[in-house]
């Protein structure tokens, strides 16, 4: 189950930290290089918790035997032009449910909720090399377009940022 969440209270907010800083110290890319520690997680968390306080945003909490399992948000735009899309970020799951199907059931769970907040499209970028395109082409995704060598992971180490829609 996913749950929408527009306000995040402090508890919650040290979860969604403690979840993000075990999943990029996993290996997982949603952001960040490992190894990190809260103090380098916690901006980025900020600039995101800030958005569901402007209204600009939702963030989607997954529950997996009872407890929370994963997050992403949900961020629309403010331009008239673009309202009917939404950007699908920091997307992850706990490593500890990792491998039995969640990362599908939050990501089916953000569109559910995108959709019955009348968005008709949800976009994302995520890290080449790490055969992500594989699991959001099976969630709906279309691969649209690239950018070369964008994200750098360290002196060498230049990865593509993919870009992927999925009408809903």
């Amino acid at each position: 189950m996913v749950e929408r969440v527009t306000a995040v209270g402090e508890e919650l907010a040290t979860w969604l930290l403690g979840c993000w800083v075990d999943v990029t110290n996993a290996g997982g890319a949603v952001g960040f290089v490992p190894p990190v520690g809260p103090e380098d997680v916690r901006p980025a968390l900020d600039a995101h918790l800030a958005e569901l306080s402007a209204g600009t945003a939702f963030l989607g909490v997954l529950r997996a035997d009872g407890e929370r399992a994963g997050f992403g948000f949900v961020v629309g735009s403010a331009n008239p032009l673009f309202r009917h899309w939404a950007t699908v970020l920091r997307l992850q799951v706990h490593p500890r449910f990792q491998g039995r199907g969640a990362g599908r059931t939050l990501l089916d769970g953000l569109a559910e909720h995108a959709r019955a907040g009348g968005l008709e499209f949800l976009h994302l970028t995520y890290r080449d090399g790490l055969g992500l395109g594989r699991f959001y082409e099976s969630c709906g995704f279309a691969e649209v377009g690239r950018l070369p060598g964008a994200i750098r992971i360290a002196p060498g180490d230049d990865r593509d940022s993919v870009l992927m829609t999925r009408k809903l």
